[in-house]
């Protein structure tokens, strides 16, 4: 508790704390200074439980979808089988016809193994290539894919450790030549490096379950559209999280859950007017240089890299294992995108199936106080396959 109060303490310091250096560079750039990658479809949560409560996941009790955010909770998952399908509309208030759909699945090998699934599709909807005289060149529907699996082992009663490898595909030009370029698909592979620890305690005279977790992910190889052009990272991200659940009787329990997440890519450096760098670090470095690099390349040094870690809280009530309700908040500083919001949500299961709904409300201070995330709603079903077979179905 007293290290979560300092890092509180120096969160909220950092905001109050602007230097001279600070000055200078938000007379040059207005103080925004986001990170860019490519595919950030990888860092959409897909499904309803995590996107309900503020996007947290690291260390909340595994489910069918755990492969998105935490893939070592698999082992220490009830069930010997299962699977869920998630769909959720993006960015309605800008565009309606982007969505993100997602199949997870898992498989219990015996106590401490487990392997799982996942597909994750990500359709911009329908646009139109003209050439520079407006010409129509022809229509078509980027997407973006992503496929992948994982395999989880306990290394002790409290503590399991995971890898998982992601196949990642971009289509968002369909081959149309740009100017005299020729355009092409980006791929990448990736892999995550994950761990989970959970142990029982008495809490408030409750039994109780604490948990820790991180998950580094999308470590893969940069993506280009072109022969030519320079290659983006991928978002390769740090997630850091704990979660408590007390169990008040054998028919209520609740759980307070936070996430700590950064990506661990290199921060925009500050140019002058002739391209020359005058505050941060060369970008253009290998994808291992570039992980390291990230702890310490913000323009505005150590202030900086505390203002692009995102934070996450989330909590679930449980009636009687069968309806959940739940909410969080998710927080990103405004020099690095700004993305604010609560997410309320709910739960319902029954034997085999269960259905989660979520639904996000803006928090953020925009110009026209619109954001395009504002009212983005999300949808799981989850099946629970080791129950059937149980059940003789």
């Amino acid at each position: 508790m007293r290290f979560i109060s300092i890092f509180v303490l120096i969160i909220l310091a950092n905001q109050f704390a602007y230097t001279q250096n600070q000055l200078e560079i938000d007379d040059l750039t207005g103080g925004l200074n986001t990170i860019t990658t490519a595919v950030p479809f990888l860092m959409i949560t897909p499904d309803s439980r995590s996107g309900s409560m503020g996007d947290v996941g690291a260390a909340t009790s595994p489910d069918a979808s755990s492969i998105s955010t935490n893939p070592a909770k698999y082992s220490f998952i009830e069930d010997d089988l299962g699977f869920s399908i998630s769909y959720v509309p993006w960015l309605r208030a800008l565009v309606p016809d982007i969505n993100l759909s997602y199949i997870s699945g898992y498989k219990k090998l015996n106590q401490n193994d487990a392997v799982a699934f996942e597909l994750r599709y990500f359709s911009l909807g329908d646009i139109t290539f003209t050439d520079i005289l407006g010409n129509t060149l022809g229509q078509f529907n980027p997407n973006e894919l992503a496929l992948g699996g994982s395999y989880s082992r306990k290394l002790s009663d409290l503590f399991s450790l995971s890898l998982a490898t992601r196949y990642i595909y971009s289509n968002l030009t369909g081959g149309q030549m740009a100017g005299d370029i020729q355009t092409n698909a980006g791929k990448s592979f990736a892999a995550d490096v994950a761990g989970y620890f959970t142990n029982k305690i008495r809490f408030l005279k409750k039994d109780s379950d604490l948990s820790f977790g991180f998950n580094i992910s999308n470590i893969g190889n940069k993506i280009s559209y072109t022969n030519v052009g320079e290659r983006d990272f991928i978002p390769i991200n740090l997630k850091l999280g704990s979660s408590l659940n007390i169990n008040f009787d054998d028919y209520n329990s609740m759980s307070y859950s936070f996430d700590i997440n950064k990506l661990l890519v290199p921060t925009p450096p500050l140019y002058n007017s002739e391209n020359e760098i005058i505050a941060g670090k060369d970008p253009n470095v290998s994808v291992v240089s570039g992980i390291f690099q990230s702890f310490s390349d913000a323009p505005d040094g150590f202030s900086e890299e505390l203002r692009e870690i995102n934070l996450s809280f989330g909590t679930e009530y449980w009636y009687a294992k069968q309806f959940a309700l739940r909410g969080g908040y998710f927080y990103e500083h405004d020099t690095k995108g700004g993305r604010k919001f609560f997410t309320f949500g709910a739960g319902v299961k029954y034997n085999v199936f269960a259905l989660d709904f979520s639904y996000l409300i803006n928090a953020s201070r925009t110009i026209n106080g619109t954001n395009p995330l504002a009212n983005t709603m999300r949808f799981t079903m989850i099946f629970d396959i080791g129950a059937l077979q149980q059940e003789g179905i």
